[in-house]
């Protein structure tokens, strides 16, 4: 029986069967609309009606990190089961979730219910990036490893983890004021598809001037993860299921392996980065085992 429970947090967007197959615990993150509603996005069915509202309206929505009190619902069980736990959230540089979680442990650690057996990891990404590191944390923690030993397999995982995404305007991380160092793109006179990446912060690699171009790119960094020997991969989308079939096919073609996962980004994330992105990553296939 494993001794070690594997926590991350909605942003890594995971389908719900890898989840439950997995034996993941998900603390979601929040969407804000006005002061006068507020949905948890672990709530949301689907996130076609979100998508739907932001295409139109004026004010975009804001988002909020989990309580620490979220935290203490899903670690307190947990702990009190006599498991440790080993929390893989969103990166610091985007959400303050991380700083939730280690309150929450501090706050459990106090109240003498175990929280000095939480560790906390700040991904240092998101999306597929974080979800490739939550899968093979969770297959680690089933094979029966301690959590010492996760934690370090997580950071082995992350510096040879890359993901990109290509999106289809900048407006929504101009609008929403996450646009990081891809800053200098805004105001471009010419109508570009920016290629970013995520490490700490939304970080720009590259433009491109079309949708089929920003595919192609999509396609050659596939090829430069399998020749890295990182095979282990994902795929991911923001209201662009075709594109993101494609991607799955071609990607099989060069990995000769399936998917990881592939899977649609939230509100959470999708409120900045808006609909039309396609995305792919890989992390060598030795840390999802």
């Amino acid at each position: 029986m494993p001794e070690v429970a594997v926590v991350s947090d909605t942003t890594a967007y995971l389908p719900r069967d890898t989840v439950a197959h997995e034996g993941i615990h998900l603390v979601s993150l929040y969407v804000n609309y006005g002061s006068d509603r507020t949905e948890p996005e672990l709530e949301m069915p689907d996130f076609n009606a979100f998508y739907d509202e932001l295409r139109s309206v004026e004010e975009l929505p804001t988002t909020s990190q989990p309580s620490v009190g979220d935290f203490v619902a899903v670690y307190g069980p947990l702990l009190d089961r006599g498991l440790s736990v080993v929390s893989i959230h969103i990166s610091g540089g985007l959400s303050g979730t991380c700083h939730s979680a280690r309150q929450a442990a501090e706050t459990l650690r106090r109240d003498g219910r175990g929280g000095e057996r939480v560790r906390v990891i700040d991904s240092e990404t998101t999306a597929g990036g974080l979800g490739l590191l939550v899968v093979g944390a969770a297959r680690r923690a089933r094979g029966g490893d301690a959590a010492e030993e996760i934690v370090e397999r997580v950071a082995e995982a992350r510096s040879e983890l890359k993901m990109w995404f290509a999106v289809d305007t900048l407006e929504y991380l101009k609008r929403s004021g996450r646009v990081g160092a891809a800053s200098a793109w805004i105001g471009s006179t010419l109508k570009v598809k920016p290629i970013l990446t995520v490490e700490n912060e939304i970080a720009p690699v590259e433009r491109v001037r079309t949708g089929a171009r920003a595919f192609e790119r999509m396609v050659d960094y596939a090829r430069q993860r399998e020749a890295s020997g990182a095979d282990g991969w994902t795929v991911q989308h923001i209201q662009a299921p075709e594109e993101a079939e494609r991607l799955t096919e071609r990607c099989r073609e060069i990995f000769s392996t399936e998917p990881a996962f592939v899977s649609e980004l939230g509100p959470v994330i999708g409120v900045h980065a808006g609909p039309g992105l396609i995305g792919v990553g890989a992390v060598p296939s030795r840390y999802l085992a």
